[in-house]
């Protein structure tokens, strides 16, 4: 999430258009204190019983954790840019994630977005 924050006014544009939103299994006043020590400019959300996981594909279900799963909703509500895995060491997965959220916003100049998956998951 690090590089989320660290990264957030290039990527989502100090979230003009864009709600972040970081969904984990951890309990909601775990991450609250978590998001307000890290100064995170995003919204987390719990899913301690990992609904929103399974939902979309998230969930492990032989080790019972959570993926690092991305996904990119358009302003329809439609899931435009899905990431599964999210490689968070690798600089092209945030260039890729740049592209897919002006794709999404209506604001990209052109180009696909490398990487990753489209279409409505």
């Amino acid at each position: 999430m690090e590089a989320y924050r660290d990264q957030y006014a290039t990527l989502f544009k100090n979230g003009r258009k864009v709600a972040v939103i970081g969904i984990s299994v951890d309990a909601d006043t775990t991450l609250a204190n978590w998001a307000r020590e890290s100064d995170f400019p995003i919204v987390f959300a719990s899913d301690s019983g990992s609904a929103v996981g399974k939902i979309y594909g998230a969930f492990d279900e032989k080790n019972n954790v959570d993926n690092r799963s991305l996904f990119v909703v358009a302003p329809d509500g439609r899931v435009t840019y899905v990431a599964k895995p999210f490689k968070v060491l690798a600089p092209q997965s945030y260039s890729d994630l740049a592209h897919a959220v002006e794709k999404a916003s209506g604001t990209a100049t052109g180009g696909g977005a490398p990487g990753g998956s489209s279409g409505g998951e």
